[in-house]
């Protein structure tokens, strides 16, 4: 409970950068907060606002999006056998909540009844606080007369940069090869191609991961002490 009302308030707090994103974008606020009510995915979102603040089609914009929470399809079949939910209508509510953070803490505990109440509280706490501070934010920045002037038009691309930075830094060579493409190939073919295209393409830059032995995968464990969950996020959320 004490991990879950943590992560869920610190990483909650970060809607406020996405509310002011989505403004500056061209969203309303109403629009910003359907988005994170619905969408819930955090680097989703901010590659969706990405996309339609330069231009490029909500096609582009929900395809780019799709590629970053396609990683929660894997969360989910995960959870699916931990938390052990039946029912239709419970399912589908919890694959709404499946993101970094609540597999993360879930997956850290020692049972059942442990990960569901981890995943739940998480979700609860997370869920609404984003949602609020989604609302603070894009309020606030609409009363701005002039957006560029204060350059938050560059929020989206400085929280990416956040996200990205720590797994520069703890990666090897081949996440810097993939890093390294991935912005070149984005680079070459933006004067060529419609805004978003350009970010799709450059995720072909991640099928060198199936090249040579796989790589390590990090994931939460819980501490010596056996009773607590040392659970790391990463991002998304920014909310993924």
């Amino acid at each position: 409970m004490r991990d879950s009302l943590g992560i869920g308030v610190a990483v909650g707090a970060a809607g406020l950068a996405f509310g002011t994103a989505a403004v500056a974008a061209g969203l309303s606020p109403a629009q910003a907060v359907f988005t994170s009510a619905f969408m819930f995915t955090g680097a989703s979102q901010f590659a969706l606002i990405g996309v339609v603040a330069g231009g490029g089609s909500l096609v582009a914009g929900a395809l780019g999006a799709l590629l970053l929470g396609a990683r929660n399809t894997l969360y989910g079949l995960r959870l699916a056998d931990v938390l052990g939910w039946r029912g239709g209508l419970r399912r589908a509510v919890a694959a709404h909540g499946v993101i970094d953070e609540t597999t993360a803490v879930a997956l850290a505990q020692p049972d059942r009844p442990s990960a569901r109440l981890a995943f739940t509280t998480t979700y609860a706490v997370l869920g609404s606080s984003w949602v609020l501070t989604t609302l603070v934010g894009a309020l606030a920045t609409e009363r701005v007369s002039d957006i560029g002037a204060l350059g938050l038009d560059s929020v989206g691309p400085a929280i990416f940069l956040a996200l990205l930075w720590p797994r520069l830094r703890e990666g090897g060579a081949r996440t810097w090869l993939i890093a390294g493409l991935g912005a070149g190939l984005a680079l070459a073919a933006t004067p060529l191609l419609p805004p978003g295209v350009p970010v799709l393409l450059a995720a072909s830059a991640a099928l060198i991961a199936l090249v040579g032995p796989e790589m390590p995968v990090r994931g939460p464990a819980r501490d010596a002490s056996g009773d607590g969950a040392s659970a790391e996020a990463d991002g998304e959320g920014v909310r993924s």
